[in-house]
């Protein structure tokens, strides 16, 4: 009986330092980066993950309008949003 939990003792601290190291600051990080995405209004000066700076002209459940000069105005996805203007991203940006 007692060996049977010996056994299974490295298995049970691999799978605590997996989710410590790895799961649970990534669930933070999801956490932050849906409440900045939430917290969007029209009117605030963001940057995308691709680099492209804009104001939000409109918001919706999924896209983001964003005026990139005077009468251009483009619709992206509102997960692309990366960051507002001069402050650090708060979305990694994907390669």
């Amino acid at each position: 009986m007692s060996s049977t939990w010996l056994t299974l003792v490295p298995y049970v601290l691999i799978l605590g330092i997996f989710y410590f190291v790895i799961l649970l600051p990534m669930r933070k990080k999801q956490q932050k980066v849906d409440t900045f995405l939430g917290s969007l209004k029209t009117g605030d000066r963001v940057i995308t993950t691709g680099g492209i700076y804009g104001q939000i002209t409109k918001l919706n459940e999924q896209t983001v309008q964003l005026q990139i000069a005077d009468k251009i105005r483009i619709e992206v996805a509102k997960a692309a949003i990366g960051g507002y203007q001069g402050q650090p991203p708060v979305v990694e940006r994907s390669e």
